[in-house]
């Protein structure tokens, strides 16, 4: 439903605008405003109401894509920098991810994935079946070792992004909530507005970090752009004792202890698709991830092909999807979740006791080849899209902001940009 939004004074130019209040878009604000940029956050509902506040708050590099891993290696810098200037705590902590192996063919996928990532300052290690009993404190031999990372992190998503918002303003960026986004306006193909709810802002530079949202403001645009959305659930369950200090990942469950004593609980790679008129047009695009998943992802008809994610059109003068649904609530897959608890009191005893708390869902944007897009579309000089993040978000998210912002002022780049380009993927214009 749409919301009740009063009208609010806006800045009348900035140099640069930043749509969408997610850990990119909140993380580009705060880089630019530390370099002395003006700059506008406008977030359509409220800031990391979506999948920025609902993912597993893992800040990894273990068992990344190796396009992506030196990206992730220097966000995690970029994370430990961040905290070091909050004055609030989000829960961060370098307490390790440890990736379990069921059987000896797991073990060979995280052997393999460290040979061919042997060149990366990563700091993951192999363990054996008793070195990682030693690490769970158990002596069951149940898994055949692990792959290691003592130096990922983790935070709260819920505390974390509005944290660094607050600090991105404490900085001098404007962060506007309630303020949607309809279109961005341009002349002789550079960028010279965005046009929102409550009215214009005149800029020369906009970076579009809107998530799940950002396919389908950019096909209103004319921008043909590959990317779906599938709807992960995840629970959280009532205090018990430590497993482990940091997280474990297994293809049964996977959990990360809370600050609050309890954890959180997934399953890596089950998630809900649900189609969408864009699932037919980017079909062959999407259909390797797709026969290599199949057996994870569940595939459904609903609601949604005539929603929000669904084929618009609108003009700066329209009410706007993002105003009709400021954040998106999907209903978690208690089915699912029901059956990741069950396999991860299973998996570690001494979960025995615990119930579960809170279950809740987000959409996560999805690009073909699951890596992210930072890069510029054709004949739209000053607009630079950042999203794509594949459920990968919450921890590269500060590095995907660093290398957008480097791209904005034609710095030095942190990391090579182009695995990133949006020409990897075959053009067309938006249906």
């Amino acid at each position: 439903m749409a919301a009740n939004v009063e009208k609010r004074e806006l800045p009348g130019q900035v140099d640069v605008a930043v749509i969408g209040g997610g850990v990119v878009g909140v993380c580009t604000a705060l880089f630019l405003a530390e370099a002395g940029v003006s700059v506008v956050l406008c977030e359509k509902g409220v800031i990391s109401g979506e999948q920025s506040s609902r993912n597993w708050g893992w800040i990894r590099k273990a068992g990344r894509d190796n396009r992506e891993l030196q990206l992730m290696i220097e966000s995690a810098a970029l994370w430990h920098e961040i905290v070091a200037q909050l004055d609030e705590d989000i829960g961060y902590g370098k307490r390790g991810i440890t990736y379990l192996a069921a059987n000896e063919s797991e073990l060979a996928h995280h052997e393999a994935w460290l040979k061919e990532n042997r060149d990366f300052e990563h700091g993951s290690v192999l363990l054996s079946s008793r070195q990682t009993d030693e690490l769970l404190k158990r002596d069951d031999r149940q898994f055949s070792g692990a792959l290691h990372t003592p130096s990922d992190a983790m935070a709260e998503p819920a505390l974390a992004v509005p944290a660094i918002s607050r600090l991105a303003g404490k900085r001098g960026a404007i962060i506007l909530e309630n303020c949607a986004v309809r279109n961005v306006e341009r002349q002789v193909g550079q960028v010279s507005a965005i046009v929102t709810e409550h009215g214009e802002i005149r800029c020369r530079k906009v970076v579009l970090a809107g998530g799940v949202w950002s396919r389908t403001f950019l096909e209103n645009m004319g921008i043909g752009f590959p990317q779906l959305a599938v709807k992960s659930s995840v629970l959280r369950t009532t205090p018990g004792p430590e497993v482990v200090a940091g997280a474990v990942g297994s293809t049964k469950a996977s959990l990360r202890r809370r600050i609050d004593g309890g954890y959180s609980i997934a399953r890596s790679g089950a998630s809900e698709f649900e189609i969408v008129p864009a699932a037919f047009r980017y079909f062959l695009d999407f259909l390797p991830v797709i026969a290599e998943r199949w057996r994870m992802m569940t595939l459904k008809v609903g609601p949604g092909f005539f929603g929000p994610m669904g084929h618009h059109r609108w003009s700066a003068s329209e009410v706007t999807p993002f105003e009709q649904v400021r954040v998106l609530e999907p209903k978690p897959n208690m089915k699912l979740l029901r059956s990741v608890f069950s396999a991860a009191k299973r998996m570690h005893p001494k979960l025995a006791d615990v119930q579960i708390a809170e279950t809740w869902s987000g959409l996560i944007d999805v690009m073909p080849d699951e890596i992210p897009v930072i890069d510029e579309p054709a004949g739209w000089e000053g607009l630079l899209i950042a999203t794509g993040l594949s459920g990968h978000g919450f921890g590269i998210g500060p590095g995907v902001a660093k290398l957008a912002v480097q791209r904005l002022r034609n710095e030095t780049p942190l990391a090579d940009p182009s695995p990133f380009r949006l020409a990897r993927f075959r053009r067309r214009e938006a249906a």
